[in-house]
Formats: structure tokens, sequence, C-alpha cells
């Protein structure tokens, strides 16, 4: 997990709705789009042609109808990288919940209690969130000084934005800093859930929200299933590559990556999971050429360090080796939800099912 917040911090520097990347001071722009129901799938999904952007909505949970009242003081294992550390939380009234991906003030908002947060990272989006102000100067590091101004009274983060010594010196000043695990599925995302309740005095409330959520993925996963091709050959086989400008630099991700859950839930098959392929590691140019990708995933930053499609292929020729390559299949996903987990999950397999399997639609 260490190695996957590295990765993506170096590569971060923002009916359903689908949005653009988050612009860091202002609400992502959202486009209105069918639902599944009523998209018109792909006979073939594998001998489409062409790139695709695909389009994340949401956050579509909704926040619990009524906000929880908090029972304070409590106290929490927070989850530091040196080890559980215990925290007293004794006020919740100005919450900073900072994550690379925004999971944290989503799910602050999904318990109803978006109104206790005082600043958000630049990937937080929610409705109203474009209102606070944002304390994270490049995506994924603190302003600490931006951070003492707004007087928080608890800090939840996921160890994603740092640097750790900063945060480490916002408790030294007095301020409760609580470390949760990085929601990047479904089961880690339960979890998470329930540390941030936790944090907040509300832990009674998490199963609610997490039964919420856990259903919406069922029904969504379900959904999906009306995509899938009839013939289960045409099935497509699926890699997400981290890229990085023209460096040669890409990861495959594979198992406990959270790419390999959401492309188990769209139905496709997951090239990296063919080879046993787990974690985050970089990838060689014969073993991407062996598993030949109907598909390659890319989180849209990588995609234009590249110079687009055209400059991947180019900088990459054994990505122009692979059937993804011969048809141009690149799917680019928004960097600030790929990972997010939390609320996010049918959000993401929604947009990532459109792409690949009904790409015409968008």
């Amino acid at each position: 997990m260490v190695a996957l917040v590295g990765i993506l911090g170096f590569g971060l520097v923002g009916c359903q709705t689908g949005s653009a990347a988050t612009s860091g001071t202002a609400a992502a722009e959202s486009v209105e789009l069918p639902p599944l129901s009523d998209v018109t799938p792909l006979e073939d999904p594998t001998a489409y042609e062409g790139p695709t952007t695909a389009l994340i909505g949401g956050p579509s949970i909704p926040p619990l109808a009524e906000a929880p009242e908090a029972t304070l003081p409590t106290t929490v294992i927070s989850k530091d990288q040196a080890g559980d550390t215990e925290i007293t939380v004794e006020d919740t009234s100005r919450v900073l919940a900072l994550s690379l991906s925004g999971t944290l003030g989503e799910l602050v908002y999904a318990f109803g209690l978006s109104d206790h947060l005082v600043g958000r990272d630049v990937s937080t989006n929610f409705a109203g969130a474009e209102d606070l102000p944002i304390i994270t100067r490049d995506g994924h590091s603190i302003d600490a000084e931006a951070v003492l101004a707004l007087n928080p009274s608890l800090i939840i983060t996921d160890g994603s934005i740092g640097p750790t010594d900063v945060v480490l010196q916002l408790r030294d000043a007095g301020i409760p800093v609580v470390t949760v695990d990085r929601a990047v599925d479904a089961e880690s995302s339960f979890v998470t859930a329930q540390q941030v309740a936790d944090a907040l005095g509300v832990g009674d409330a998490a199963p609610e929200l997490i039964a919420g959520l856990d259903a919406a993925i069922v029904a969504k996963e379900a959904e999906v299933q009306q995509l899938l091709p009839a013939d289960e050959s045409k099935l497509p086989r699926v890699a997400f590559l981290y890229v990085r400008g023209t460096a040669g630099i890409f990861y495959l991700f594979g198992e406990g990556s959270g790419t390999d859950s959401l492309i188990r839930s769209i139905g496709a098959v997951d090239v990296a999971e063919e080879i046993g392929w787990v974690g985050e590691k970089p990838m060689t140019e014969e073993a991407l050429i062996a598993m030949d990708p109907d598909i390659i995933l890319v989180m849209t930053k990588g995609l234009e360090s590249a110079g687009g499609v055209d400059g991947l292929l180019q900088a990459q020729p054994s990505i122009a080796l692979t059937a993804a390559g011969q048809h141009r299949r690149i799917i680019d996903v928004d960097d600030t939800v790929l990972f997010a987990g939390g609320t996010r999950i049918p959000d993401v397999i929604d947009g990532l099912a459109r792409a690949v399997y009904a790409p015409d639609s968008l």
C-alpha cells in the first residue's frame, strides 16, 4: 500500500452524471449520461477501435437522511506508519478530512456532517465542496500554514497526503490527527468508513452507510452484467498501466491495487490476475506483449504526460504490439477518482463499464 501511495503521489499534481477532472477551485463540470439500461452495448468490445475517456459521476451515494449526533470525547486508534497510536478526540466542529483521492471528505459528507468541514484537499468533490478552502498545494502535500489558519479541531487522513513529518507536527501543535486505512476497494472502504465514523464520534452510524454502499455496488454490478457480450470469448482482456511521461516508466497494477476489483466488477478479464501479478511493479515490454490485452486503462494525467495516445504508443513500442495498441483502445480515467474507493466505487464501476462496453454512448 505504501508503494501504491508513492506511485500515485508521483503521478498526481482533481440518471448518472459524469464529470471531468476537478480543477482544484470549483466543482467538476458535469454532463448528463443515460442510465446504463438505456445504452446499447457493443456486440464485440474486443473489436472496437479508438481511445475513450471514462466519465465518472457522483458521488451518487446520498448523505444519511439524518445527521448522527456525536458522542464525545472518544478515543480511537490512529493507524500511523510507526504503529498504532491512541488519539482522543474531544471536538469535531472543525474537521479536515484529507486524502489523495478525496475519499475521506466525501465520507464525512456521506455521514451528513459536511457542515463540520472547514477545508478540503484538491480532490474532494461533493455538492458545496467548492466553497471550502483548499489546503493542498499540488494535490498530495499539505500546506501547514493553510491548515493552521483554519484552526481545525480534528484532522483525518489516510497517509496519502503528506509529508508525514508535517502531519505529525500538526499533532504536536495540539491538533488531534487520526490516520485511517486507505480505501481502494469495497472491503477496505467498509473498514475506512467505520474508522472515519469512529473518529467523528458517530461510530454507530457507520453500519447503515456501509450497508447502503454495499447494496449500491451490488446493484451497479448487476446493471453492468446486462452490457456483457453474450459470447464469453468476446469479454475484453484488460490491463491497468501506470504511465509517467515518455521516460519509459510503466507499472502493471495487479492483485490488491484496487484496479483488480474494478475489473472484476465490470465483468472483464484481468490480465494481471491471469499471470498472478500482485501489487504494483514495473512492467517489462516482453511480458506486456505476451499478455496482449484488448484494452489498456491509464490515468488521464499519465496519458497527458506521455503526449496522448500517439505519444504513448511512440514512447512504449510494446503497447503498439498488443491488440489494445493496434486498435488504439486506450481508456483514460480521472486520476482523482480511479482509486477513490468509498462512496465513489459505484460511480467508477458505472464509468468504466460505459467506456468498455458502450463507448459511443459517451
